[in-house]
């Protein structure tokens, strides 16, 4: 009987471990449903600088690293305001499906980006990304709302959105440590 409670406690204590490595970057991440639109909220802390950390989500074109984005071009940049083209697949019950939208960000160096669809494959999408320095981290907080254009029922909607958010954000974290880790560039 001893045995069988220390086999239960040692795969119990692997599990915790488990968990604890796979959100290294304390991601957090909730998505709920208001009648057809989704609220997303999410957020995550990287070992990077603020000026760092704006430079990563400002890199529209390097976001074609991330999974899902197939493309992202910058059309124009006037000020403050960057227009984005982007294409994106994933697979739902292995149907790729593709969503192409064109996006207008208002930047506010080190701070915030606003985003927001202007057309595209999905009936809204709007939010902002926020940045938090504290103490040699900085927290990403990402907050939007999106209503899909699909004929797919709602509850599978909801499950494929809360799976490939989680991996979208997860990889994010990832890339956002590695080119804080790596960045020479001086902030202004």
């Amino acid at each position: 009987m001893k045995q069988i409670i220390c086999i239960l406690l040692f795969a119990s204590f692997g599990i915790a471990l488990a968990q604890d490595a796979s959100n290294p970057y304390d991601l957090k991440l909730a998505i709920a449903r208001t009648g057809d639109r989704f609220q997303v909220n999410a957020s995550y802390e990287v070992p990077i600088t603020l000026c760092d950390a704006f430079a990563f989500i400002t890199d529209y074109e390097g976001a074609k690293g991330f999974p899902g984005v197939v493309d992202s071009k910058v059309l124009s940049r006037s000020g403050n305001k960057v227009r984005v083209a982007r294409l994106l697949e994933e697979r739902i019950l292995f149907i790729p499906i593709e969503m192409r939208s064109e996006l207008e960000y208002v930047e506010v160096p080190n701070k915030v980006l606003l985003f927001e669809q202007l057309s595209g494959d999905t009936k809204y999408y709007k939010g902002s990304w926020r940045l938090l320095p504290d103490k040699g981290f900085t927290t990403f907080k990402y907050d939007a709302q999106v209503e899909p254009n699909s004929s797919l029922p709602s509850t599978v909607i909801e499950f494929f959105i809360k799976n490939i958010v989680r991996r979208q954000f997860e990889a994010m974290a990832e890339m956002a440590s590695l080119k804080g880790s790596s960045s020479v560039k001086a902030c202004k």
